[in-house]
């Protein structure tokens, strides 16, 4: 497993077109597990900051009993529909396990959890040029970057 920090010392244009595409809107997809191990989608928030990818989830709720339990996580970045002509950044993907952090200072909710995510795989989608093609470019630890393309 790897820190956010990790995947942009070994790919940074790569990382930052990660980041770019997960901040183009404000929800984002999280992927949990329920505790019979059948798939939960959520909304939700998350940050990249400080070398590291993290997220809250308030008290309560379904997906933080969810990650409680069993951390391995799947995140999606914003779903934008692409343009009629080119310019689509493409979605983005990220998996790995999330850790408990304690609390920003600030925090005002009552019972709500928050995580870092030590990452697994870092996924990035979109069509190449011309549009014709489809490039899927990734990252997992010990194999570093990949870029590979589809028709």
């Amino acid at each position: 497993m790897a820190t956010w920090q990790e995947i942009e010392k070994e790919a940074p244009e790569f990382a930052e077109r990660v980041r770019a595409v997960f901040g183009a809107g404000t929800n984002k997809t999280i992927a949990t597990l329920r505790a019979d191990g059948s798939p939960r989608i959520s909304a939700s928030e998350l940050d990249f900051a400080d070398g590291e990818v993290t997220f809250g989830m308030m008290g309560g709720s379904m997906k933080l009993r969810d990650v409680r339990r069993d951390g391995r996580i799947a995140v999606h970045s914003p779903t934008l529909e692409p343009p009629k002509e080119g310019g689509w950044s493409g979605d983005a993907k990220l998996a790995g396990r999330a850790v408990e952090i304690p609390a920003p200072p600030d925090n005002p909710h009552e019972g709500a959890g928050f995580f870092r995510i030590d990452i697994t795989e870092v996924a990035l989608t979109y069509l190449g040029e011309p549009a014709d093609h489809l490039v899927i470019e990734s990252w997992h630890p010990g194999r570093g970057h990949r870029r590979r393309t589809r028709t």
